[in-house]
């Protein structure tokens, strides 16, 4: 593929770059320490199997469904589709 004066491989380098911020950010917002045993926002129990899978959860899954659906509006917050020479550096 004709890439100008990027480098070989330059494509999927952004590509990759890409993939590693969003895993890094994925793992930064999971939850740590011990789970609670009532939800954060509406008191309700949080069941014994829900605490074991998720390790450290502080939301039922009816608050955490809300939330994740109210933080899914911004996808990366970086614009790597700008100009070609901005998309090689």
């Amino acid at each position: 593929m004709a890439t100008g004066w990027a480098n070989e491989g330059a494509v999927q380098d952004q590509i990759d770059a890409t993939v590693k911020d969003a895993i890094q950010r994925a793992r930064s917002q999971l939850p740590t320490g011990p789970s609670l045993l009532n939800c954060e926002e509406c008191d309700a129990p949080i069941p014994e199997a829900r605490r074991k899978a998720v390790p450290g959860v502080h939301l039922c899954v009816a608050c955490q469904s809300a939330h994740d659906q109210s933080q899914a509006g911004g996808a990366s917050g970086i614009n790597r589709r700008g100009s070609k020479d901005s998309q090689l550096r």
